[in-house]
């Protein structure tokens, strides 16, 4: 067993509230998250050593440290029935989803295995800490951080993600092959979305505390090459227009249900004689049309409630669970000024304007100017430190989200 396994773990610093976006970044080998942002994202991939000096600077004092989760605790995650795990196995490739018991994962130094943890920011404070260095990337893009734990020889094989990834290197080597070729046809006689021809064209061997990252449609490859080696992997969505603009129009016809005028019924009293019944009157063309330049359907305004809803939404494998004894409005009020409320790890929020939507819902819809602070409060700062002129009831939106699970103290 080899020495990081003995070290203390690295504990993960929580990013600032405010971020400097023009000052360097050792994160990103000594340039600004702006010039990254230009530079590399969705660009080209960056290779950046000792992406996370702390690791560097304790092997050169020979204290040498472990990941944040050891591998026994990814173990133990990994058997947690609300946890997302994955089991993946070379030679042949098999694919067995979790949860696992501790008996039916191979022991660390068996080689030829990966086991991945999805989600890793709701089970451990440590991931979550590490998804705050990467919020100057909008939080509507944001998916979340994949733990891939192997032995010698693991990987999932070569294969390309449609959505930019940060690949943190957290213990052991991994070594990784990329290519931008244009072929990214798949094996079709494979349980895995494995690559039919992969042709690398550049090579690394990361090390503890460095970092790769990939725009989308990079073809790569990553073989462990230690026992428990650990990659950390901060992944990012991109839905397709298509997804988008269904999901809004969706939404859209759903807040049709708030305009009263909307339920009265279609008249034709000037309706002329006809002589073609077949087709569609040319009266109620001319009323649809006025109603639809009414609700602005042409403007892109109409449809972002809808789409910022959708992209708040949590994902499908989270749960929330109520308080077991919860606060009593006047008692969340209070406790308010002296407690940070935070959001579930699992629960999302996005801003669009003065508008905030959690987890899917229009929180701040009818709500007093108290609640719609606390709410931009927590969408932009991810807490809310101190009470604010509160005065919740039973229906307050900030009260009814606490008592789901949704925010937490």
């Amino acid at each position: 067993m080899t020495s990081f396994y003995l070290s203390k773990p690295y504990e993960p610093p929580q990013a600032p509230k405010t971020l400097p976006l023009d000052e360097p970044w050792a994160l990103f080998g000594g340039i600004s998250p702006q010039k990254f942002m230009k530079t590399y994202w969705h660009k080209k991939p960056m290779l950046i050593r000792g992406a996370i000096p702390a690791f560097k600077l304790a092997q050169e004092a020979n204290e040498p440290l472990a990941s944040p989760i050891s591998a026994e605790g990814l173990f133990k995650i990994a058997g947690n029935d609300a946890a997302e795990s994955r089991l993946i196995k070379a030679k042949p490739w098999s694919f067995t989803e979790g949860p696992f018991h501790k008996r039916a994962l191979p022991s660390i130094d068996t080689p030829h295995w990966t086991l991945l943890l999805q989600g890793m920011e709701a089970h451990h404070p440590a991931a979550a800490k590490i998804l705050s260095w990467f919020r100057f990337i909008p939080d509507a893009r944001l998916d979340d951080l994949m733990i891939s734990i192997a032995g010698p020889g693991g990987g999932v094989g070569p294969h390309f993600d449609s959505y930019d990834v940060f690949l943190i290197q957290m213990a052991g080597r991994r070594r990784w092959q990329i290519s931008e070729q244009k072929d990214l046809s798949l094996n079709p006689k494979l349980p895995l979305k494995i690559l039919q021809s992969f042709k690398p064209e550049q090579e690394w061997d990361l090390e503890p505390g460095d970092m790769l990252y990939l725009p989308p449609h990079v073809a790569h490859d990553g073989i462990a090459l230690d026992a428990g080696c650990q990659t950390w992997s901060v992944g990012f969505r991109s839905q397709s227009y298509k997804e988008l603009l269904q999901e809004g129009l969706w939404r859209l016809a759903e807040s049709l249900e708030d305009i009263p005028e909307l339920e009265q019924h279609f008249a034709d009293p000037m309706q002329a004689a006809s002589a073609s019944a077949e087709q569609l009157p040319a009266e109620l063309i001319k009323q649809i049309e006025g109603k639809l330049k009414g609700l602005k359907l042409d403007q892109v305004s109409s449809f972002l409630p809808g789409i910022t809803a959708y992209l708040s939404e949590p994902k499908q494998q989270a749960i929330f669970r109520a308080p077991i004894e919860p606060l009593s409005p006047g008692e969340f009020d209070k406790i308010l000024g002296s407690k940070a409320l935070k959001p579930h790890p699992q629960t999302r929020i996005l801003s669009l304007g003065a508008t905030v939507f959690c987890n899917g819902e229009n929180v701040t819809k009818r709500e007093t100017k108290a609640v719609c602070l606390a709410w931009r409060n927590l969408s932009s700062h991810k807490e809310l430190a101190r009470s604010i002129g509160l005065k919740s009831t039973d229906e307050s939106s900030l009260y009814v989200a606490y008592t789901a699970g949704w925010l937490i103290f």
